[in-house]
């Protein structure tokens, strides 16, 4: 897919709306409009990215920010504790429908594994 047809790089750009809750340098984070948990977001790299078999050394920094941001989102609302899951779906087999990167961050029930 390419960016012009990215519904995740159209939110990015402001041409279709999300409830925007975190957003640095690198990534964007917004409420999932599906949600599976009491909190789900979903952190996308601001740099369009269509699966992990397509990351590069050069986007470590870009995915590591993800990762942080998520932790900080997390305990700021106050799930650090109790735990909370992140997770990055990686082709159509494992879920993935969007095809630009996104971390799952999902909290606020129990998480079992396996998951699904």
């Amino acid at each position: 897919m390419s960016e012009a047809n990215c519904l995740f790089c159209k939110i990015r750009e402001g041409a279709i709306p999300a409830k925007v809750v975190y957003q640095d340098e690198h990534c964007l984070a917004f409420e999932d409009i599906n949600p599976q948990a009491p909190m789900h977001v979903l952190f996308i790299p601001r740099k369009h990215i269509a699966t992990m078999n397509d990351l590069t050394p050069e986007d470590r920094e870009l995915v590591g920010s993800l990762y942080i941001g998520a932790a900080k989102l997390a305990r700021e609302r106050g799930y650090a504790d109790q735990g909370y899951r992140v997770v990055m779906n990686t082709g159509p087999n494992a879920g993935q429908t969007v095809f630009h990167i996104h971390l799952h961050l999902l909290a606020g029930r129990p998480l079992h594994w396996p998951p699904g």
